[in-house]
């Protein structure tokens, strides 16, 4: 399977992620979904932002342009709201997962999706 078909049928697919992105942890996007642009600035701040877990909860992310509030971060998964909406991010071993999720979608459900995902390309080591 491609990077692409995990954002496309692993996130987009589930009818609950809106945008996802799947960057590597030394940079570069692997894969993409239509409309979800990420900066380089940004793109910075997602490979920074686990190793910086207090950064991010005092000043929130930038996704696409978005700036997200923090409500949770550590060294694995960032949680981030802005209304209604929300992001969540999660570290894998060789990736970066970045979903973003909008009402009437809640976070745990988005939550479930990233984070199950990220769990099976840990276990196959990435």
């Amino acid at each position: 399977m491609s990077w692409q078909s995990y954002v496309d049928t692993n996130l987009l697919g589930t009818g609950s992620i809106n945008e996802a992105s799947i960057i590597g942890v030394q940079g570069g996007i692997w894969a993409t979904s239509a409309g979800l642009e990420l900066s380089d600035a940004e793109q910075a701040k997602l490979l920074q932002a686990h190793s910086q877990p207090e950064a991010v909860q005092a000043s929130g992310l930038v996704i696409g342009g978005v700036k997200y509030f923090c409500l949770q971060a550590n060294d694995r998964s960032i949680y981030l709201k802005k209304g209604l909406d929300g992001a969540v991010v999660v570290k894998t071993t060789q990736a970066i997962l970045c979903c973003v999720y909008r009402a009437p979608t809640l976070a745990g459900t988005a939550t479930n999706i990233v984070e199950g995902l990220a769990d099976y390309l840990i276990s196959v080591g990435y």
